[in-house]
């Protein structure tokens, strides 16, 4: 019979591990170090980073600025305060009907309700009218993949970040060191690439080379310090890696794994679940908060992955992040809809979103201009020239749709999830 202890590390390999990361001279460390330092260090870097992020500091950025989102900010404001938006109640009861009186709901298990990609500020407001409108819920976790420095120029970041204070929902910025674009300096971040168009170049790491690992970090750190921002997407191992070296180091940032990543099968979860926890504070906490599961993966490999998940203790830290639909071009083979086995799952597996990259692709493929995750790549001014913004909006709205149909299937089968915490009351 095959031994599994031999599977067991010896403390001789983790002590060697350990006299490699704290060696005076060891450059890959000094390098994170240094760019912790240019920051002001890891005290100074967090108390700059939480108050940018109070809802106040960034309101008075806008007001600075004379921008026009604080108008759309504040009338965000007056409707959750005068409570517009439906209660979880009341939409149990729109979806049940009085059935809803005979059911218990277990929040343990709630599901959130993920859309991607909010591109610009300007969509929340239209999704919050619309979700007052039709009494429809808005989504517990946002995610956006727009140019960082460009949405610094317009002060969408800004604008965006306060939406979120506003609303309570989590966020995640997709930093401008990723590699499908050139980097902060205006300069390729890989050479030998160039936009969406040698996409397929990207396979097996998203274009950070070299030195990029610490321009990201340096990038994150001055987003981070500026306006607060705390979560962002991560694509390559070495990133990654310096993420969970930075955490340890005491810089209380997140960030989530994206679906480029590859985490396919539940063995490439144990690995990057298995780092995680090597680099876990004492508290058991991790700044990985989530991370994308390929397109490609089952319920089982899922099961599998929350099995490993729970046993390192990130069952409340980590969550799983699955695709219920996806762009309806340039992505996935279509039609994509994985509703239904996220119905299945959601009843015993814990702390998962269902991410909305595309709306019901019954809807979505028959628009005019279905949604492309193309788009993402685009420039703003490009965008607007070409008279596509309103389609955008219109893919975006979809996704919103989508997001509400995810909530009705959970609702139908006595389920629970995740929506935006102060406009959606649970009494």
């Amino acid at each position: 019979m095959t031994d599994r202890r031999k599977l067991k590390i010896d403390t001789d390999r983790l002590n060697e591990i350990n006299d490699f990361l704290l060696k005076d001279d060891n450059p890959l460390i000094n390098g994170i170090i240094d760019v912790i330092e240019k920051h002001g260090g890891v005290d100074e870097i967090n108390k700059k980073a939480n108050d940018a992020r109070k809802l106040e500091n960034l309101m008075a950025k806008l007001e600075k600025k004379g921008s026009p989102y604080v108008k759309d900010l504040q009338w965000l404001q007056e409707k959750r305060d005068s409570r517009s938006f439906i209660t979880i109640p009341d939409y149990r009861r729109k979806v049940l009907g009085d059935k809803v009186d005979s059911l218990d709901f277990d929040e343990s298990f709630a599901v959130t309700l993920e859309i991607s990609a909010c591109q610009y500020f300007p969509w929340v407001i239209e999704e919050a009218k619309q979700a007052i409108e039709n009494q429809d819920l808005m989504p517990g976790r946002f995610i956006r993949v727009r140019n960082m420095q460009e949405q610094s120029d317009d002060n969408d970041v800004i604008a965006f970040a306060a939406a979120m204070q506003i609303v309570n929902s989590s966020y995640v910025e997709t930093l401008d060191t990723k590699g499908t674009f050139p980097g902060p300096d205006g300069a390729p971040v890989n050479i030998h690439l160039g936009g969406p168009e040698t996409i397929t170049g990207y396979f097996g790491g998203v274009g950070m080379p070299n030195d990029f690992t610490l321009k990201w970090a340096d990038e994150y750190l001055h987003y981070y310090t500026e306006y607060g921002v705390k979560q962002v997407l991560n694509i390559n191992p070495g990133s990654v890696l310096v993420g969970y070296m930075m955490y340890k180091l005491g810089i209380d940032m997140e960030f989530k794994i994206s679906v480029f990543m590859g985490n396919d099968n539940p063995y490439a979860s144990l690995w990057t679940l298995m780092t995680a926890k090597l680099f876990s504070r004492d508290d058991g906490t991790s700044p990985l908060i989530g991370y994308n599961l390929s397109n490609s993966v089952n319920n089982e490999t899922i099961e599998l992955s929350a099995y490993a998940r729970k046993d390192f203790g990130f069952e409340d830290v980590v969550r799983i992040e699955h695709h219920i639909t996806e762009t309806f071009k340039s992505i996935v083979r279509q039609p994509y809809d994985r509703l239904d086995e996220l119905v299945e799952l959601a009843d015993h597996v814990k702390n998962i979103s269902a991410k909305h990259e595309g709306g019901d692709p019954v809807v979505d493929g028959a628009r005019d201009y279905p949604s492309d995750i193309l788009d993402y790549f685009r420039q703003k001014s490009e965008v607007i020239d070409s008279g596509d913004m309103p389609n955008l909006l219109r893919n975006y709205l979809d996704k919103h749709d989508a997001v509400n149909r995810t909530a009705k299937a959970l609702t139908e089968n006595g389920l629970t999830f995740i929506a935006a915490k102060n406009l959606h009351k649970k009494n």
